[in-house]
């Protein structure tokens, strides 16, 4: 019985938006609730996000509008160390990412010469190693500038506090809901128990910037090259683990 309650609701959603306000979330996520177990529309890690959209009749996007009324709605899988990227941004000043990877990169087996590339998660909160280079590198913070250290010292590649936090308000301009969900099993087995959700809103930078210092927004090189040897940016990424991503908003209501 409670399997083709399961079939009825999913046809019901399916292709239909269902959901305008958050009074409207409310009622159909504890409706998802009371359905306990619910196997996922997707596997891997965008499994949860697809499956939530999926019941409450939300079509997949990737444009920055609302996904209903005023709010952009995410998922997460609880105590999970999933990363999610927040937004890319290259380094200043220009050439930074060819300088970073002539200086630090290694060669790559994915290549059929000499050149370099640099892919490295890097953090505030320790030096990471680079490859087999002997050199190590992580994130510096000061008044004015997020910046990358080698045991050299710090070197001149960085980003603006004041374009960061633009860059971050851009992103974080909408309100949120986050649910959370209890997951079970793996890949396209893997099952989700929706359990909690919050309505967070209020970047707060100050927050982001305690969480980067912190080492807990970390950011990713990803610097390879062209086949003529240019350096070839696929996106210097600011990432957080996904339940910590909260944490960046001023307002974190619990609504289910």
């Amino acid at each position: 019985m409670a399997r083709e309650m399961r079939a009825i609701f999913y046809r019901k959603k399916k292709g239909k938006h269902m959901i305008y306000t958050l009074e409207d979330f409310i009622r159909e996520y504890r409706k998802i609730k009371e359905m306990g177990w619910i196997r996922t529309h997707r596997a891997g890690l965008t499994g949860v996000g697809k499956t939530l959209e999926d019941l409450l009749g939300i079509e997949e996007n990737n444009h920055d509008a609302p996904d209903f009324g005023e709010y952009e709605l995410k998922s997460c899988r609880v105590n999970s160390q999933s990363m999610l990227t927040m937004f890319t941004k290259t380094p200043q000043p220009p050439k930074a990412n060819t300088y970073l990877r002539l200086k630090y990169g290694y060669s790559s087996s994915a290549y059929d010469n000499e050149e370099k590339v640099l892919h490295s998660t890097l953090t505030a909160a320790h030096f990471v190693p680079i490859a087999d280079t002997g050199h190590q590198l992580k994130i510096v913070c000061d008044a004015q500038r997020i910046s990358i250290a080698s045991e050299l010292g710090t070197e001149n590649v960085y980003w603006e506090r004041e374009k960061l936090r633009k860059a971050f308000e851009k992103k974080y301009k909408n309100k949120f809901v986050y649910a959370k969900a209890q997951s079970r099993g793996t890949g396209a087995d893997e099952e989700f128990y929706f359990e909690e959700a919050y309505e967070v809103s209020g970047f707060d930078y100050d927050a982001m910037i305690e969480l980067l210092e912190q080492g807990r927004i970390y950011i990713d090189l990803r610097i390879g090259q062209y086949a003529n040897g240019k350096t070839h940016d696929h996106g210097t990424g600011f990432r957080i683990r996904e339940i910590d991503q909260p944490k960046l908003f001023k307002v974190n209501r619990k609504v289910v």
